[in-house]
């Protein structure tokens, strides 16, 4: 039996309608206009897209897209003046640093000085911590990790009880989505590179997140018959018959694995809509606390 596609480009467009219903009320009510400030250092084709995407969508729903682009050779100090004159300015609701920066700034310094009401990306270390622990609430969750359990219970995934697996352990993905999982009462196995056994472990799960940056990785002998599997990998593989001579592919070798699993998200089209829609929704969480409206 094929598994069930799940749509994350579909379901994005549904949450960025809510978002952008959200923005029209505060805007007419209340006169303001969540805006997004975006900071770009250098010339990395990827992070130019990604930023220019979430710029597209700020203009699509009505919020102000306020970007600061800036050569590769921008010093610490001045870049960390710009993120700071960001967290000053009203204007600015949220407040999102492309990673990654060039080696000669630390990211976390950086990251460090956006307050944690306009850090709409989530990777406050505080933010993380809260989300690290029980009986505490971050001011908002990352994106695609958010993205990825807003997919499952949008496909009726059951969390409670069941066995998850997340292949990767970063702070943007891996941990953020394992902790998530975790407080919607799932037994959670965060796999990495020194994981023995690996496929033994992941034909365990009922739910099993892929995120370590590896094409076609996850086999169709992986996978637990009628899991559901969420795909968060990005990666391009050459394929002569593009124009482009390559295609996007995910971490699970999706021909294969759909015909085992019981539901999958694709790639493109599945994990990585989600993470912009997830974007904006903070961003309008961050407008509507700025206002009073919400806590």
């Amino acid at each position: 039996m094929t598994a069930t596609i799940i749509d994350g480009k579909a379901t994005a467009e549904t949450v960025k309608n809510q978002v952008k219903d959200g923005v029209e009320y505060l805007k007419t009510e209340y006169n303001i206009i969540p805006g997004l400030a975006t900071v770009l250092v250098g010339e990395r084709p990827d992070s130019k897209v990604y930023v220019a995407n979430k710029q597209k969508a700020c203009q699509e729903l009505g919020m102000n897209s306020i970007g600061r682009q800036f050569n590769a050779n921008i010093s610490q100090a001045e870049l960390l003046d710009v993120v700071q004159t960001l967290a000053r300015d009203s204007s600015v609701h949220g407040i999102l640093v492309q990673l990654p920066l060039p080696d000669h700034i630390d990211a976390e310094t950086i990251l460090n000085a956006i307050p944690i009401e306009k850090d709409v990306d989530g990777f406050s270390p505080i933010n993380v911590g809260r989300l690290a622990m029980k009986n505490r609430e971050p001011m908002f969750v990352p994106c695609t990790p958010r993205g990825c359990i807003y997919l499952l219970d949008q496909y009726r995934t059951k969390i409670e009880g069941a066995r998850a697996v997340v292949l990767g352990r970063s702070n943007i993905v891996g941990l953020p989505t394992a902790f998530l999982l975790l407080h919607r009462n799932a037994t959670i196995t965060i796999c990495h590179s020194r994981t023995r056994d690996l496929p033994d472990i992941t034909r365990q799960a009922d739910i099993l997140v892929a995120a370590i940056g590896k094409p076609c990785y996850v086999q169709a002998d992986w996978v637990k018959p009628g899991a559901t599997v969420i795909d968060v990998g990005i990666n391009e593989i050459p394929d002569a018959t593009k124009k482009s001579g390559k295609r996007l592919v995910g971490d699970v070798d999706f021909e294969a694995v759909k015909e085992v699993a019981g539901a999958i998200s694709p790639v493109p089209g599945g994990v990585g809509p989600m993470t912009i829609a997830m974007l904006m929704q903070n961003t309008l969480t961050a407008a509507q606390r700025a206002a009073g409206l919400i806590k």
